[in-house]
């Protein structure tokens, strides 16, 4: 199993990059990755959290299977969106309302090298985004009010989850 990344290390923060192809190293993170999320009780995970550059994430969101997006592009979102409290492996015990498009088309490899376009809607779709983010080096705090992500940091940090 790896360790998961938490707030305030600043690989969280990177920029990850394309996965060249697919091999026995990758196959084995994907691997390594499900167990973490499952493990920390998670529906999605990226490689950034696990202090892996790729741009890798796995869901495993209920009512659905178990998913792998290797080099994922979000290709269209809906004008409709929706608020929802959003939590994160990272950022154990802190949750947030934070607004995302409530429909979005993705398109990626799978876990055998193989292309896919996917529509997710609802949960899967915010995971998706949010986890994409990570991809990025957005972590979910970023997108709220900056008054209200200082003050969950500063809860973070001294221990105290908000009620």
């Amino acid at each position: 199993m790896l360790p998961i990344l938490t707030l305030g290390d600043e690989r969280l923060h990177r920029h990850s990059i394309v996965v060249p192809d697919l091999n026995g190293t990758v196959t084995a993170l994907i691997e390594q990755m499900f167990e973490s999320m499952r493990e920390g009780k998670g529906i999605g995970l990226a490689a950034a959290q696990v202090g892996n550059l790729y741009r890798i994430f796995v869901t495993e969101v209920p009512r659905d299977r178990p998913r792998v997006f290797v080099n994922p592009e979000i290709i269209e979102t809906s004008l409709e969106q929706g608020g929802y409290e959003e939590g994160c492996l990272s950022i154990p015990g802190i949750e947030a309302e934070v607004i995302r498009a409530l429909r979005v088309r993705v398109q990626a490899w799978n876990e055998k090298g193989k292309p896919f376009s996917l529509e997710a809607e609802d949960l899967l779709a915010r995971v998706i985004q949010h986890e994409i983010d990570h991809l990025n080096g957005v972590l979910f705090i970023d997108r709220i009010d900056p008054k209200k992500r200082e003050r969950l940091v500063k809860q973070y940090k001294s221990g105290h989850a908000p009620l």
